[in-house]
């Protein structure tokens, strides 16, 4: 029996209904993109494991899918494979197993890139990537195996009018998209490096940022059990829980921030970027928010989160962040950056749920022609490539059909506007009968001004 057709959890087909959508979602984000002067960039689908290993933290590096060494079936390397299995059971990486893995994200593949060609580029370098990642992740509502990222850095500048115009973009795309109650979510990481330095624990960043990280999937406590477990002391866990529970304005969390740990250099210089920020985008849904991390070990200053509106269960639907020294992991030092993402996916499954799509994006073909038999179609054939030309997108129907209720019923399922009816009178008179399939209007066109009916249409 052959087996039931399927596909990997956590990916999707995409029909000509979600494509048209998503296309409205990228061409969007890309408008904008280059609207603020980014270009493009692809970069391949896979990586060597060597680029993606380490750049992620030890939550990330878990999700990078590993690709398997090519002839691993050959019985010269059967002994290698059956070792480098041992190694990964140990927690290690084996290159006799695998090389190459499928990228995470865009930015450590953009950061590599950049470090390949930094003596071509002209920096500042600004560019943007639209191109699918791939998770090992537990597939749910939200977040997928495969998905679309869309990003956009700036590298070569340490300018802190790079990060306002993240912000913007970020407000000018949801906008756009109907989205106006949108929410961007803004911290620094040198502020959070200023609450490890208060608590005496600048060895324990990481894990102080990890377990922060997760205060919107588990409760408080459990993120100071998972403190604990790290080798934090209570009276460090106490400072921390001072810091996670400041609330209010984005003026009253400032000045809370300034009592708690206001005394350390690096919390004056992360909040006066923030402040900077605020400035240039009055008007606009940012809020401060502290217990924002990141979870990514490269980010080094302004961080940002983009929350979709509460009214929908989705969480983040974007972010990003400044990293300085990013490209350093490839042995190009100082090269300083700044980007941010936007979820397509997430995106899509939050317009979808409130309706935002806009109602003619399913329209492709503008005009059916029917068949009205072997003559009439020949006929009709000639009159439809001269719409095309004119790049008016129209069929014919694919059999000769008397039953002309079944040629509408196809049109209408298919969301086709308006049905052109050439029968064997009409071409005598050089004229053909149009119907407007939405309002039931018919009206009669000669040949010649078909063009320009659908033109007005």
């Amino acid at each position: 029996m052959s087996n039931k057709p399927s596909i990997p959890q956590g990916t999707r087909d995409f029909s000509a209904e979600v494509i048209r959508k998503r296309n409205f979602i990228l061409s969007t984000i890309k408008t904008v993109f280059e609207l603020y002067g980014f270009q493009p960039l692809e970069t391949p689908a896979m990586e060597n494991l060597e680029t993606l290993l380490g750049k992620y933290g030890e939550e990330g590096d878990k999700l990078i899918f590993k690709i398997l060494n090519n002839g691993l079936n050959n019985e010269k390397n059967i002994d290698k494979a059956k070792a480098g299995f041992e190694k990964v059971l140990e927690g290690k990486n084996s290159t006799d197993l695998t090389e190459r893995a499928l990228k995470y994200d865009l930015t450590i593949p953009f950061a590599r890139y950049v470090a390949m060609n930094h003596t071509k580029l002209t920096f500042p370098f600004r560019r943007y990537q639209i191109q699918p990642v791939w998770r090992a992740d537990r597939p749910q509502k939200g977040r997928y195996r495969e998905f679309t990222q869309c990003d956009a850095d700036v590298v070569g500048s340490q300018s802190l009018m790079n990060d306002v115009e993240f912000a913007l973009i970020y407000d000018e795309v949801f906008n756009r998209l109907g989205l106006a109650d949108y929410e961007l979510r803004i911290n620094s990481r040198k502020i959070l490096s200023a609450l490890a330095k208060a608590c005496n624990a600048t060895d324990k960043l990481v894990a102080i940022t990890t377990a922060i990280d997760k205060l919107d999937k588990i409760s408080i406590d459990k993120v100071k059990i998972e403190l604990a477990e790290k080798g934090l002391t209570e009276e460090q866990i106490e400072l921390i829980e001072k810091y996670v529970n400041i609330s209010g304005s984005n003026k009253e969390k400032t000045d809370q921030l300034i009592a708690l740990i206001g005394n350390i250099d690096e919390a004056g210089r992360g909040l006066e970027e923030i402040k900077k920020i605020l400035a240039h985008t009055a008007g606009k849904n940012i809020v401060v928010d502290f217990t924002l991390a990141r979870g990514l070990n490269y980010y080094t200053g302004i961080i940002y989160e983009a929350k979709a509106p509460a009214k929908v269960q989705m969480g983040s639907i974007g972010g990003g962040g400044r990293y300085d020294d990013l490209t350093g992991l490839f042995g190009v030092p100082d090269i300083p950056g700044v980007g941010i993402s936007f979820g397509v996916d997430r995106i899509y499954d939050v317009l979808d749920e409130l309706k935002l799509f806009p109602e003619n994006l399913q329209v492709s073909t503008q005009a059916l022609f029917f068949n009205m038999g072997e003559n009439e179609s020949a006929f009709a054939f000639t009159i439809m490539q001269q719409l095309r030309k004119a790049g008016i997108a129209s069929e014919l129907y694919h059999k000769e059909e008397l039953k002309v209720a079944k040629q509408f019923r196809y049109a209408e399922d298919k969301k086709i506007p308006f049905a052109v009816i050439i029968g064997s009178k009409e071409i005598e008179q050089n004229y053909c009968q149009v119907k407007n399939l939405a309002t039931g209007e018919q009206h009669v066109v000669v040949f010649e001004n078909l063009v320009a009916f659908f033109n007005k249409n």
